[in-house]
Parts: structure tokens; sequence; C-alpha cells
């Protein structure tokens, strides 16, 4: 059967477009154009822009491979043309310079289309006569990293991407390898075209990267209120306070965490595994006579206020899947968040103690039926 294939001279283009681009592009499909349906010379681009992406479609031609490609973006985007003529910006058009041999071309096609695309909603924003916006872009502009963006439409909105925190966040715990840098934006949206007098405030939302959960939750986070004739200048100051505050502490619970499970190994030994990075789960390998068994150990990221949950899994007992018999998850046992990391170790032993004896007759009635 004949396999689907991408010709070689648009593969190289993509592969170092996805290896060196500075910001996180996906090819979400690819198709073909040609006569020859096998041949894949056509892509849809998804290009990160304020939170959000940008789709374009990349149009190679498999039978001529010496020209460079065309770029068509969605109908939300028909008015932006970048490389328009008598336009500052189609001196740096990529394509006039187009040399299918060397493979960095579409990478320096992509990152200037961006650049041209965050000119091109400045622009239309620019365009409009809201005092308020006005405002806030003149005051705001100037930090580094902002981005905007104009949603099409009758009722128009304006969604501005502020990036947070003038620190290394992917640094902040130790052994941590983290693919790309972290950050925290944050989102706020205005109506277009409101009374300053009326206007309502604009919705907030905080986002961060997906990796940055397993240290810190964006959703646990709660926003300072946004009060009457506030601008987003006075507003992120201290947000930003508040956000030090909370990730300091995230990372002083990772210690915490730390503590806790070098507590537990002189009572169950050393663990067979571990979260040695966040510290977030353990496990360990325990026994009550002859009855062997797992203790694993999950811990919140709230930890110490919030306790472990613990469950544990039979090494002697399985199911008709051959799958180990597990407890429940167990999470009533004595706790205080105030106690020293060996105190809390002791108490967790001694009510496994109990509790395992009762997990061992639950795999025996299982086993029996």
């Amino acid at each position: 059967m004949a396999i689907d294939t991408v010709p070689p001279f648009i593969c190289a283009q993509v592969n170092h477009l996805i290896s060196h681009c500075p910001f996180a592009v996906k090819v979400e499909k690819m198709w073909s154009g040609s006569k020859n349906p096998r041949l894949l010379d056509r892509f849809t681009l998804i290009i990160p822009y304020c939170l959000d992406y940008i789709k374009c479609d990349i149009i190679f031609n498999a039978m001529y491979p010496l020209a460079g490609p065309d770029v068509i973006f969605g109908p939300e985007d028909e008015m932006f043309q970048p490389y328009s003529e008598g336009d500052e910006k189609s001196r740096k058009n990529s394509l006039i310079h187009w040399d299918s041999k060397d493979p960095t071309r579409l990478l320096s096609l992509v990152v200037g289309l961006r650049e041209a695309y965050v000119a091109y909603q400045k622009k239309r924003i620019g365009e409009i006569g809201d005092d308020r916006l006005k405002f806030e872009i003149n005051t705001m502009l100037m930090r580094e990293g902002i981005e905007i963006y104009m949603s099409s439409g009758s009722e128009k909105e304006v969604k501005f991407a502020v990036p947070l925190l003038d620190m290394a966040l992917d640094k902040l715990v130790a052994g941590c390898m983290w693919k790309h840098p972290q950050k925290i934006h944050l989102q706020v949206i205005f109506p277009v075209g409101k009374n300053l007098s009326t206007a309502p405030p604009p919705r907030l939302k905080l986002i961060s990267s997906p990796e940055l959960r397993a240290l810190f939750s964006i959703d646990d986070f709660r926003l300072p209120p946004w009060l009457d004739g506030m601008c987003m200048a006075e507003y992120l100051p201290t947000l930003e306070e508040m956000l030090t505050s909370q990730i300091q502490d995230a990372v002083s619970s990772v210690e915490t965490r730390r503590k806790f499970i070098s507590a537990l190994a002189p009572l169950f030994g050393r663990p067979l595994e571990a979260d040695t990075v966040f510290c977030r789960r353990a496990s360990f390998l325990a026994s009550a006579a002859v009855f062997t068994f797992l203790v694993h150990f999950s811990l919140p990221l709230q930890f110490p206020k919030q306790q472990p949950t613990i469950s544990l899994q039979s090494s002697q007992h399985f199911n008709s899947q051959g799958v180990p018999l597990k407890s429940l998850i167990l999470g009533d046992f004595p706790w205080s968040p105030r106690w020293e990391p060996s105190e809390m170790a002791e108490r967790i032993f001694d009510f496994l103690a109990d509790e395992a004896l009762n997990f061992k007759k639950y795999c025996n009635q299982h086993n029996q039926q």
C-alpha cells in the first residue's frame, strides 16, 4: 500500500521551523494539492498570539519545489495584508528572497508574519475612537512583551495579554527541567466604544504555562478587585506583589514536602518511587506479618495546610484482569499542619498498622468471591 509522504524540501523547512522557532508553533494538519495525492505539500500552521492562536494555511507546490509558499489567513484576518505594495514591511518579505535549499526560510517567513501581525493589531486598535482604550494603550505598550488583539464582528472587544513577574519561574525549583520558559499572563478584555462614565470593568483572567501547575495552582489564586476608575498601570503592582508572595510560598512548600517524604523513610524504608523535583508523590513497600503491600502518598500543593492522601496496593492479591487490588483513598488519619514532619510520619505509620489489617481482610474476601 502506498504511503503519504512529505517532499524532502518541505520536510526540511517544517522540521527547522518547529525545532528553532522562538514561540511554540504547531502543524495542525497536512494535505495534498498536487496531481499526486500522496505528496503532502500544504498544511495549517498554528501560531500563538495574545494567549490565543493565529491560523494560516501554508501552501507549497510539490510540482514546483523551487517556488516559495502561498500563505492564506482565515476570514477573520482577511484585512491583514503584510506585504501589500508600498508597505514598509514588504521590504522584509522573506518570500522575495526565497531559497528552497535553505531550511531556515520558512522560519524567517513565520517570524516576520507574526511581527507584522503585531503591528497590524496595534494599527487597528489605534484607529478606534475609544478614550479609555487609548489611555490604556499609551500607558501600557511600553511594557515589554505585552500583546493586544481586537476581535472582529459587531460587538468588538480589545484583549490585552500582559506578562507578569520579572523572575525566572523555571529556575525557582532545583532540578526542574521544563523545556520552555514558564510564564504567567494577565488577560484583560475591554469592550469597545463604551462611555468612560458607564463602562464596566474589564474581564480579567490569570493564565499560566501548563507545566507551571506542578508548582503553583493559578486556579486557586484570587485576583484583587478592579476598583472604579482604575487602569491597568494601577492594578498590576498589587497583583504582582500578591503573586510573588504566593509563588514564594509554593517554592517553600516544595521543601516542606521534601522533608515530610524524608521523615517517612526511617519508618517505611527508602521509597520505591518518588517525585524528587516537586515532591508531590512517593511510594513505599510495607508489610504486616507475611502480607506485603505498597503505600502510595499524594501530597497537595497546599501541603501541609492540606493533608496528603494515602492509598494501599497489595502485592499478593489481583482481580480477574490481573490488576493488583487497591484500597479506597485514605484521608481520615490524625493530622495537624503544625506538627513536625517526624510526628506527621509517626502518626501515619501508627494509623496504617491497623489499616493494613483491614486492607488484608478486604483483599482475602475479594479473592474468595
